[in-house]
Parts: structure tokens; C-alpha cells; sequence
């Protein structure tokens, strides 16, 4: 869930950079405003990580994901880092 909220609010801050409605921001992203809403305010359980990832491709922005041997930890850990 840590992962979504951090794609969520990369999302969010993408659209308030651009100063995009909710309505327009729904219509670049391919989905139903009250969805966006939802999820931009942390209700993101019906929507994947892989759709954020396609929301955020959407807005122009690439997203990398890298897979590394863990440090000093039996067990990694996922994080999101925004660039």
C-alpha cells in the first residue's frame, strides 16, 4: 500500500503542477473522474499498481523499476523515489 500511496501522490502533484481539472486529468488518464478522486485521496484499493504506472506514463513521465540484492538485510524492501 506504501507503493500506491506513493504513486498517488506523484500522480496528484503531476496534476496540480500542470493545473489540470480533475474531469480533464480523468479524460489523459482513461478513467472515470469519481475514480481519480478516489484514488488521489487515498482510497486506491480497486486500482493497480500497474494502472498508476500507466497514469503516470499518461502524464509524460517514464517510470523505472529496479530490482537490487538487499543491503545488510536478510529481506529487501520496496520503496517509491521520485526524480
Amino acid at each position: 500500500m506504501l507503493v500506491k500511496a506513493g504513486l498517488a501522490h506523484e500522480i496528484g502533484e503531476i496534476i496540480k503542477s500542470r493545473h489540470l481539472t480533475h474531469q480533464r486529468a480523468a479524460e489523459l488518464l482513461g478513467m472515470p473522474q469519481p475514480e481519480l478522486s478516489e484514488m488521489l485521496r487515498g482510497k486506491f484499493r480497486g486500482v493497480s499498481q500497474a494502472k498508476m504506472i500507466d497514469c503516470l506514463n499518461r502524464l509524460g513521465h517514464d517510470v523505472d523499476i529496479v530490482v537490487r540484492k538487499a543491503k545488510r538485510r536478510t529481506m529487501g524492501h520496496t520503496h517509491v523515489v521520485m526524480a
